[in-house]
Formats: structure tokens, sequence, C-alpha cells
């Protein structure tokens, strides 16, 4: 349902609530709210299919920023509140975007990127002041603005970037019906049913909303009228308290965060109630076996994990049960059509990796940048792929192994290195992992591992070789580290995605290639 729906059917029911604050944003005041920034979009001359771009952290302007694009027909980009200025720039220029809608907490990187982007009219302060004519505070540039409707309403929708895991970030542009914002896009009401959204329900968001799998599930809750709790930053025993506290009953996050729960200390873990619970949506990055297995026995039945990436070139899905019978897949195609190609673009066998292609479920292209579109596609352009490397079971369930960018090639051998990492995440010691290969000059590569350890734990050459003889008890000795280095914190983004390429490429030196 249209949110401006639900501000005339339940008009003082929370749309959403800041968890740190306990600020509560009733359905009437975000309708109000949204149609005041539309107004002001139309009056700086945004038209339908224009973008503009988000850059905030967390907060209680940030649905408002998003609800007012969806009413106006426009692409919004939600960019990763922890960019630099360059990087910043880089994307409001790539995604042509006219009008930036950022936060006082940065500002100060928002106004050193908006000086080489002529383009950004407009600059937003959403919940402070502004400063000049072109650096403006929401409150006070929407006050005199009227809180109906537009009178031109289009449906709008996300341009979201890919992470940039494996080069410069891409934009990612789906194709936007000429329809009114009461309508839907396919692939949202698919997830609708799929999570089990229904009315009256609580959503517990741990996650920042600038990553598509929040930005989605936070937009449907909105859809559907329930209520979202959202939280500033993750912690693991404040998201426990949470669920208790607001009887949550949908939520979706990251193994990362699975990980950080589970290593709580088991009187607390065991002191919240959580039975509230209806449904824990998990994806973005691999889970581990063991943390998956711990987190049924301890929330029953009800995680249920997908893979898709934000291209929407397929989708795959399993509940607890499936999983428990196809231990470590990530489901079965529910959307697009499953491939898994060799080098050759042959299939391969059942069991055997290969890389991940899909008939494409949901058309999308690359914004501005046709090259990487062909580049995403086959020959013949029928079918995409974002680079994962898999299996499908004899059942047709998907396995992940890796990203083809970070197999390593050692002697011959092909290694991915996901396995390990799922391993050293378990050790008791281990707070984060990366497993990536390093030069050799007589194998080519061999296997490093990175680990951020527990708090308290001291690194150093005897935790290497513990960890080194915890990998050798399970793995073969091509996929076993030759070598274990340490860092305070690994470079993982909030979604829970980790930067590999940023610790890889320190031992790679200015080598153009990375095949050797």
């Amino acid at each position: 349902m249209y949110p401006g729906q639900h501000a005339r059917l339940r008009p003082l029911q929370p749309a959403f609530i800041m968890a740190g604050t306990g600020e509560a944003v009733t359905y009437r005041e975000l309708d109000a709210r949204s149609n005041r920034l539309a107004h002001l979009f139309r009056k700086h001359g945004l038209k339908r299919l224009d973008h503009y771009s988000i850059f905030m952290e967390n907060n209680s302007r940030y649905l408002e920023a998003c609800g007012a694009g969806e009413r106006c027909g426009l692409y919004y980009t939600c960019i990763n509140s922890f960019l630099t200025p360059g990087e910043l720039a880089y994307l409001l220029v790539n995604s042509q975007s006219k009008i930036l809608i950022t936060s006082v907490a940065k500002l100060e990187i928002a106004r050193e990127a908006i000086k080489v982007c002529p383009d950004i009219k407009l600059c937003i302060v959403g919940d402070g002041p502004g400063e000049s004519e072109r650096i403006v505070g929401l409150t006070e540039v929407t006050a005199n603005l009227p809180k109906t409707p537009i009178p031109d309403e289009w449906l709008g929708t996300a341009m979201l970037y890919s992470s940039g895991t494996t080069g410069r970030p891409k934009g990612i542009l789906r194709p936007l019906p000429e329809e009114p914002p009461k309508h839907n896009l396919p692939l949202f009401d698919f997830l609708t049913k799929l999570w089990q959204y229904r009315e009256g329900m609580i959503y517990l968001s741990p996650a920042p909303l600038y990553h598509s799998a929040p930005q989605a599930a936070v937009n449907l809750t909105i859809r559907m009228g329930g209520t979202v709790i959202i939280m500033e930053t993750f912690d693991p025993e404040r998201y426990l308290q949470l669920v208790q506290q607001w009887g949550i009953t949908h939520t979706q996050l990251v193994p990362t965060m699975f990980s950080r729960m589970l290593k709580l200390p088991e009187g607390m873990r065991k002191h919240y109630d959580l039975s509230s619970l209806e449904i824990a949506i998990h994806a973005a990055a691999p889970c581990p076996a063991l943390v998956k297995d711990d987190m049924i026995k301890w929330w029953g039945p009800i995680i249920h994990e997908y893979y898709g990436a934000t291209e929407g070139l397929g989708f795959t899905a399993c509940d607890s049960a499936e999983w428990l019978a196809h231990r470590g897949t990530v489901g079965k195609v529910l959307l697009g059509e499953l491939h898994i190609l060799d080098e050759t673009m042959k299939p391969c066998p059942t069991g055997t990796p290969g890389q991940v292609w899909f008939k494409t479920a949901s058309p999308f292209e690359y914004f501005n940048d046709p090259e990487k579109t062909k580049e995403a596609r086959s020959a013949d352009g029928s079918m995409s792929t974002v680079g994962d490397v898999g299996y499908v079971d004899e059942d047709r369930f998907l396995h992940l192994t890796d990203r083809a960018t970070f197999m390593i090639i050692s002697g011959g051998v092909n290694i991915y290195p996901q396995e390990c990492e799922n391993l050293l995440i378990t050790h008791p010691k281990v707070a984060d992992a990366a497993v990536f290969g390093v030069p050799n000059p007589d194998l080519g590569e061999e296997v490093k591992a990175v680990v951020q350890p527990m708090p308290g734990i001291v690194p150093g050459e005897a935790l290497a070789a513990e960890l080194i003889a915890f990998c050798g008890a399970s793995l073969s000795r091509q996929k076993v580290p030759r070598s274990v280095d340490f860092e305070k914190e690994l470079p993982r983004l909030p979604t829970g995605k980790l930067y590999k390429r940023l610790l890889r490429d320190r031992y790679w030196g200015n080598k153009a290639s990375r095949i050797v």
C-alpha cells in the first residue's frame, strides 16, 4: 500500500522509531514531510527520471529523503556514509545527481565533495541549518511548502551502486514504469511475500539504510503499514534488548552480526526474550556453517537466507529446514534461470564450481557505463554475472564458494578462500578474518590470512601458529594459510561486506597484474 494511504488509515501509528533516542515519527508526519520535500524537488526543476543522492548516517530524516523521490518519479542514490570526499564526488557526478541530501555529521565531507560537482545545485542538510544559498537546511526550505501531494506524482525508486569491492562502484539502473506511486515494482511484491511481511509487523533494522537490503526491507515495511525500529549503529546486546523491548517480529541481519551475538556471554544471550521473532533474514555475505548451526539452535527454525546481487540478476532462497538438509546452501532459484559455467562458457557438472550466471530475472544496466554492462553479460547478451563462483548440488540448491576475483591459483591448484575464512571465524580468539592470495615466486600465489583478534587477545607468532594448526586440522594442506598477519580491525563495511581488495593490494604493491 502507498504510504500516503497509511497516513489516512493509521495517522498516529509510528512509521518508525529511532532506537537510540526513542524519537517516533508517525505516518501522518512522515507523509507530510515527504510531500513537502517532493514539492521542493519540483520547485528546483527535478522532473520524472531525474536523479538525486542521499549521504547520511541512519537518522530520523532518512526515510522522508527516500519517500519524496518515490512519489516524484525520481531515481535516488543512497550513498555509503563512510566515503571520502573524492569517493562521494565520483558518485555524485556518475549518478548525474542534481540535489544532495546530507546531515550535520556528514556536512564537512559533503561540502568538500560538491566543490567539484557543478551539477549539484542544492545541498540539503536534513537535520540542521543551512549556511548559504547552495547549502540549505531541510526544515527551513520546506516549512512553507504544502504537506499535500504534488499534482504530478509518479513512482520513483532507488538507483543503488555496487559496493565496489572489485573496482569502481557502478550504478544499477532499473526501468521505471510510468505508473503512480501506489503501484509497486514486481520485484518488491515478490520480496513482500517471500519475507512474510504482514500488517502490524514490527521490523528491527540493524544495518545502514544506504545498503540495498535494509533499504528495501524498510521500504516494504512502510508499504505494509508496519513500524520500523532503526538502530543508529549495531551493538550485539543492544540488538537483543530491542527485540524484547519492542516485540520485534521481523528483522534482517548479516553474518558478522550473528557472530558477534554468539560471542556474547551465554547468560547475556539467555537473558533476553526473543519469542516475538517470526522470521530473521540474512544475506549480503557468506555465513559460516557453524555460525548458522548455532543461530538455528538458539533462535529456532526462523532463519531464512537469500542470495541476490543488487543488480537483481537472479534470486535464490532457503528456509532453515532446507538449509539443514543442504548444509551451506544459499538456496534454490526462485527468480531467473541459473547456469554454472566454466571458463569456456560450458556447463559445469553437478558439484563442480564454476562462475554463476543468470538469465536475468529483472532488467538492469550499469548507469552511464555501457562497457561495464557489456562486461557483466555473456557474449550473446542473454546472461549476466557479478563474478561469483559456486556449484549446484543434486537437488539444484546453489552453494557459493567465492568471488572469481579472489580465487587463488597456487601451484596450478584453484583455491577458493571462503572455506578457510568460514573456519577461522569460528575460532574463539578470532573476531574477523580475510583470506586471499599473495605472491609466491615458486607457486605463483600462496594463501595468506589476515585476522582481527577478539578484544583482549594478544596477536603474535604464537597465535599465528595456533590458527594455522587449527586450519590444518580441518582443511587440506593447500587451503591452509602459510602465514597469518593481524589487524586491529578489518575493512568490513557496516553492511557486512569485506573490502578484501584493500587488504590484498598491500601485498601486491604496484604490480599491474594479480596473475603470476
